[in-house]
């Protein structure tokens, strides 16, 4: 056995440097990218508010994104799942068109009044943008998984000005109940870089009132329980309920162009029978009056309805902004009948909704000390992990691995969350008898 003539730590300086360059080019890329994007999609969302009737002409955006994504992103129509698996099981480098088609269409949707969101866009450029450094590079399987793993954490923390919670969302997303230490340097490395590099682009992000956390408590910690309970249940409905309008459309409209035009149509004549536009794009300003005051009750069904048919029917953006709607407004309606101030319970809703959907408690939790102070740390624990486990094996990312079961029931290492419900169809079945 030959062994090294120097100490551990001195072998690990190359490797050290090698990662944190290597981070770096990655972070300005992907940091770059979004700062490109969030202008341009301040740009789209003021337009849009200026012009209201612009709303009626989303059917003809869908149907034009739909058929830009049929004509030259066949490749890249898988999103973020695509990353996914190709972290797991990599065959070949993500296409470069992913980043600027992923840009266009959401630019699009937000302009016209789609109501989705915007991590989805910052993670596939920056996993895209990540991944051309591969080939050049000349990176192996493992090299390359690393680098991709950077680029996710880069996109995330730029666009939402996030460092911590970034680095942990790359590390985390892949996998339910299990993280890659191994891309940790790369990882953190890329966020806070990349969130840096967004900052020097003259980006300014959405600031939060620090969320009031009342005295630990045996009644604020029962809250907490029983609204990470609700905040699981709904992450887990708007993830099933995108779902099956995804396959119900796929299934009955082979035509991919007709599915955001007929889901346009339908947003855009919601939008004119309500009389409000409350539920279309981001939504920022309607979470930051969560924390405020009280709300109409209603508001979190609103704006899932609207994304679940916005990003169900094929339109372009992502599922994290319109979650942390979602879950600031639920969070708004529980504090009432939880007897805990606004502020704390929307704080809550905001990362506990998405900590439940995309399973990833661990970086909802640091996302939830960063936007709005460390008092609020222990509630939002328990909040998301709470969250976690009663959304269930399921999820917005259908390609995430089951790293480890979240509870006794058993599910295969390995398995992908799009694959449990048919696993547990066949498990139910009567197992024929052996032949003779």
């Amino acid at each position: 056995m030959k062994h090294s003539k120097h100490a551990e730590q001195v072998e690990l300086l190359p490797y050290i440097g090698k990662w944190v360059l290597l981070a770096v080019l990655v972070a300005l890329l992907a940091g770059s990218a979004s700062a490109l994007f969030l202008f341009a999609l301040d740009r789209a969302t003021g337009w849009r508010e200026a012009h209201a009737w612009i709303i009626w002409l989303l059917p003809l955006a869908g149907f034009g994104v739909g058929w830009i994504y049929l004509r030259l992103g066949r490749e890249v129509e898988g999103g973020n799942n695509l990353i996914i698996d190709e972290i797991h099981d990599p065959q070949k480098t993500l296409p470069l068109r992913m980043a600027p088609l992923v840009l266009g269409a959401t630019v699009v949707s937000h302009l016209f009044g789609a109501s989705v969101g915007r991590e989805g866009t910052a993670v596939q450029m920056g996993a895209a943008l990540a991944d051309q450094l591969t080939g050049l590079l000349r990176m192996d399987r493992r090299g390359r998984r690393l680098l991709i793993m950077a680029g996710i954490s880069a996109g995330f923390a730029s666009v939402f000005g996030t460092p911590l919670a970034g680095a942990l969302f790359g590390l985390e997303v892949l996998s339910v109940g299990r993280m890659r230490y191994d891309a940790i340097l790369p990882c953190f490395a890329a966020a806070v870089v990349a969130d840096q590099v967004s900052l020097l682009w003259g980006v300014r992000h959405t600031h939060f009132a620090a969320a009031l956390a009342p005295p630990m408590g045996p009644w604020p910690l029962l809250a907490t329980v029983a609204a990470g309970i609700v905040f699981g249940l709904a992450g887990m409905l708007f993830a099933n309920a995108t779902h099956a309008l995804s396959d119900a459309m796929k299934k009955r409209l082979p035509y991919a162009p007709l599915r955001p035009f007929i889901g346009g149509g339908v947003v855009a004549l919601a939008v004119w029978a309500l009389g409000t536009r409350r539920y279309i794009g981001l939504g920022v300003p309607t979470i930051v009056e969560s924390f405020q005051r009280q709300l109409p009750p209603w508001d979190f069904l609103g704006k899932m309805a609207f994304t679940v048919a916005s990003l169900g029917s094929g339109f372009k953006g992502g599922e994290v902004t319109p979650l942390f709607y979602i879950g600031a407004t639920l969070g708004n309606a529980l504090a009432p009948l939880l007897h805990l101030p606004f502020a704390t319970l929307a704080a809550l809703g905001f990362v506990a909704v998405f900590a439940g959907a995309a399973n990833t408690p661990i970086a909802s939790t640091v996302m939830a000390i960063e936007l709005f102070g460390p008092a609020i740390g222990p509630y939002a624990g328990i909040a998301c992990v709470v969250s976690y486990l009663f959304s269930g094996h399921t999820g917005i990312y259908r390609a995430q691995r089951v790293g480890h079961a979240k509870h006794f029931r058993h599910i295969p290492d390995g398995m992908k969350l799009g694959q449990i419900a048919q696993y547990r169809k066949q498990a139910k079945k009567p197992q024929a008898p052996p032949a003779d």
